[in-house]
């Protein structure tokens, strides 16, 4: 038997095939970020992807009660193991809920999230997009360190805002940092509740976000907030629903162009350790 040449070997790993990473981020919290993290993954599965949710809200995230999932794993399992840690052996660790999607959840205590290392998460995201066609990542509100990382990781970056005012002044800054840090490229507007009652309309909205064709999400607040307090994604109980088709069409514009990438994009790195080190030498927080 005639053995592989090196060359033969490396064009086989350079072709090994990758998911792509989704993170779904927001400027501030309540405005539906989780709830639509968990549906996007349901409708991208019934779509014939394999997918799996990462929470990278790591001190506080809620994709285990979107979900209604009762597991003993978490991502502090994972990196306590991460050492024998496989793309097999990493499928131990996923809950899988009953639609087919599978789940990585955030530590049960928000002091874990400090075991959170962005080289830990390097090698837990390199293995899961080896077993899927996506990740979704949810992420923390706002921007830190590990939620910045996240996002770099990413293919593809979802930034969720509504249209109140708060919301409106806050995505508008998180965007322009977004474009600091070279990742604005990456992102698509995702306008929740585009249709609630506000003095911002949903096409000035995207004026005054600087965002030719953002996603509009329908407002359908009963159902969401019943999705999310009984965690049933409402596009498996209520697929016939205006915020359904609303989720499932997003899904169909993400996947439109679907290219599974062999790497993943990199970042100047340089550009987020200064940006981070004037935070800290303000005394900010960088949350």
């Amino acid at each position: 038997m005639t053995g592989r040449t090196e060359e033969q070997i490396g064009q086989i790993n350079t072709n090994r095939r990758h998911g792509e990473m989704i993170a779904v981020c927001s400027a501030k919290g309540g405005i539906g970020r989780t709830i639509l993290t968990v549906n996007l993954a349901v409708a991208l599965f019934k779509k014939n992807f394999s997918v799996a949710v990462l929470d990278g809200d790591f001190q506080f995230g809620d994709v285990s009660l979107a979900l209604d999932l009762h597991t003993s794993f978490t991502v502090k399992e994972v990196i306590e193991g991460l050492e024998t840690l496989d793309e097999h052996s990493i499928l131990g660790y996923l809950s899988t809920h009953e639609s087919g999607v599978r789940a990585l959840p955030a530590p049960e205590r928000p002091e874990f999230a400090d075991l959170v290392t962005k080289e830990a998460m390097d090698k837990i995201i390199e293995l899961m997009v080896r077993q899927h066609d996506y990740i979704v990542a949810d992420t923390g509100a706002g921007l830190n360190e590990q939620t910045i990382h996240l996002i770099e990781k990413a293919d593809k970056i979802l930034v969720v805002t509504n249209l109140e005012m708060t919301a409106m002044k806050n995505t508008k800054l998180l965007l322009e940092t977004l474009e600091v840090l070279g990742l604005r490229s990456k992102v698509r507007v995702i306008i929740n509740r585009a249709n609630m009652e506000s003095v911002i309309k949903a096409e000035d909205a995207a004026t005054i976000l600087g965002e030719a064709n953002p996603i509009y999400i329908p407002n359908d607040f009963q159902i969401c907030s019943q999705s999310l307090n009984i965690g049933v994604p409402f596009v498996l109980s209520q697929g016939k629903t205006e915020v359904a088709k609303g989720v499932f069409k997003m899904a169909e514009l993400l996947t439109s162009n679907r290219s599974i990438h062999s790497t993943h994009s990199k970042t100047n790195h340089s550009i987020m350790s200064k940006w981070f080190s004037k935070k800290r030498n303000k005394g900010g927080s960088g949350e």
